[in-house]
């Protein structure tokens, strides 16, 4: 079968590895980044994702020129009062917790450096670091999960390309991606979900999660492009269903997900 692998491949390796650190970057699960130290020349990270029932650990290097650092935070969305402590010093690192929470609660926070004649602050009241908990995802269920939706989108990639150089090895790649959309994403997604967040599809049309609606778009175009091509040469249904992929996997990873309503104690979508 004529292909033309040798440039489709490596762009799309490219392509998907550019997606993939974009998501990264921007989505509000991973670790928020701040500068501090009298320079601003040294990096922390404060967690905005924990998995498991164990209290997330706050931790702030103990370098030269901070007096102490103060933590304050709260229950989101509740109107509790904030708590505020101050870290423990423990060898060359400021160490406190954040309070364990059901899953999809979130608890928004802020810390505060003295240096003594300064205060640096990282987040605040108006503008905090939200932390999301979830439960354990074993790792059999979530390793394959990741690969397959890795998959899915290089894959995609491929055929848009083989489509676009009209090679006949669009019709082949495009139903191999769209078998790992099934199994990563509806057959082994769900289940990731469950455990995560004790609820398996959080999508239409049940609820507006973004991530599961995200996906429940890439499937169908993607269906939709497969049948299709079926008895035919029509290569324009596989361009739009790779072009739609990679405005999905565009989107940043959790936003608009599951969120623990602590006055109704059940998990809804976040609006926000």
């Amino acid at each position: 079968m004529r292909h033309n692998l040798k440039v489709s491949l490596p762009l799309a390796i490219i392509i998907t590895l550019i997606a993939v650190i974009y998501q990264r970057s921007t989505g509000p699960t991973y670790p928020k980044k701040f500068k501090i130290g009298t320079n601003r020349d040294i990096t922390v990270k404060f967690l905005r994702s924990q998995g498991g029932t164990v209290n997330a650990p706050v931790e702030v290097p103990a370098i030269e020129g901070i007096k102490d650092v103060e933590l304050s935070y709260k229950r989101y969305p509740t109107h509790d009062d904030w708590t505020t402590l101050n870290l423990e010093k423990s060898g060359n690192l400021f160490k406190g917790e954040l309070p364990a929470q059901p899953a999809a609660g979130k608890i928004t926070y802020f810390l505060k450096i003295n240096y003594g004649d300064s205060v640096q602050e990282l987040g605040s009241k108006d503008d905090p670091i939200y932390i999301r908990y979830k439960g354990e995802v074993p790792t059999y269920i979530l390793a394959p999960h990741i690969v397959s939706m890795f998959m899915s989108m290089l894959l995609s990639v491929v055929a848009l390309f083989e489509a676009i150089f009209r090679t006949k090895l669009y019709k082949k790649v495009g139903r191999i991606t769209l078998g790992f959309l099934m199994f990563g994403g509806m057959f082994l997604g769900p289940i990731v979900q469950k455990y995560a967040f004790d609820v398996y599809w959080a999508g239409f049309p049940f609820d507006w999660d973004l991530t599961d609606n995200k996906l429940l778009i890439g499937v169908l175009v993607w269906l939709f492009a497969v049948v299709m091509s079926l008895k035919s040469e029509r290569r324009w249904p596989t361009i739009l269903a790779a072009c739609t992929l990679f405005v999905v996997y565009s989107i940043p990873h959790s936003m608009q997900g599951s969120e623990y309503d602590y006055e109704q104690n059940k998990i809804i979508t976040d609006r926000d």
